[in-house]
């Protein structure tokens, strides 16, 4: 047999009692609907229909034929619909590029809750602080800080986040609080450590340098050490949420706190149409927002 859309044509004319209401819902004319049966049962060599003035009527062929091809088509659109589901269906390898403070303190704990929902995905997380190129490392999704140069890439905004100075209250209540930026050079204050020393503290009043007992290239590292007493960090909002909210750290120079800087998601054109790159937007700006009330 040639052609499904034949026996389409048949099993709508037959349900809906007409070739007119039959064309309608298939989107043809009469005609068309009239000259695709008729080819059908040239095909079969039988007559379906006893055609009459008033009504179609089936023959005794006609009747039997539609009852397989009735539940054929209805098998037909059942598989149809659940491969529809199954290419939806978020899965497959996804690789995602972060900066180190975002991927170990925000993406990384959050990740039971994302597999769990998405168990068909397989991914892959580097954290780099640097812009890298996506084509050539095979890279879906670029998680980026602050003000994005021009890639030629996607971006889509997932958040913001700003810098806050915070220390533990044992701390604070053995070196006072400082009142202004300059009160720091007082205190020990705990460095993010570049190759050139610890990075200076950008306020709303200027760059501050970093004078401490203690220096380290890692994010959770220095919030773990203004936790223990050691002094006051200058961290991302998000690294330090949960210590904020649960008391062990308190903010201080809120006053003076930088701008709020964007968190945006870089990806190739047309990556977003995939369902494991699309879920993975979502489930980050969740995190972010929920981070950002918290």
């Amino acid at each position: 047999m040639k052609s499904l859309a034949n026996i389409e044509a048949f099993v709508r004319a037959v349900e809906q009692g007409d070739f007119t209401r039959a064309a309608r819902l298939l989107g043809l004319t009469p005609s068309a609907v009239s000259r695709r049966i008729a080819r059908l049962e040239e095909e079969l060599g039988l007559a379906l229909f006893r055609r009459t003035t008033r009504a179609l009527r089936l023959t005794d062929d006609g009747r039997a034929f539609y009852e397989r091809c009735r539940r054929i088509l209805g098998e037909l659109e059942e598989a149809q619909e659940a491969m529809s589901r199954v290419r939806s269906r978020p899965t497959g390898r996804l690789r995602v590029d972060a900066p180190q403070v975002l991927g170990q303190l925000t993406l990384v704990p959050s990740l039971p809750r994302f597999f769990k929902q998405y168990p068909g995905i397989e991914l892959e997380l580097t954290l780099r602080d640097y812009l890298v190129d996506p084509i050539t490392e095979g890279i879906d999704v670029l998680l980026r800080i602050g003000t994005l140069r021009d890639s030629g890439m996607i971006a889509r905004k997932l958040g913001v986040t700003r810098m806050v100075a915070c220390a533990a209250p044992g701390y604070l209540k053995h070196h006072g609080r400082p009142r202004t930026p300059e009160d720091l050079s007082t205190h020990h204050c705990l460095g993010f450590l570049r190759e050139s020393g610890p990075v200076p503290w950008r306020m709303s009043t200027g760059e501050y340098e970093v004078k401490g007992l203690f220096h380290v290239n890692q994010g959770a590292s220095l919030r773990d050490a203004a936790v223990a007493g050691l002094g006051i960090c200058w961290l991302f909002d998000f690294m330090v949420a949960e210590e904020l909210a649960s008391g062990k750290l308190m903010p201080v120079l809120e006053e003076y706190a930088c701008d709020e800087r964007p968190i945006h998601a870089l990806y190739s054109e047309n990556r977003h149409l995939l369902p494991k790159v699309r879920v993975f937007l979502d489930f980050a700006a969740s995190l972010l927002t929920k981070t950002r009330r918290s």
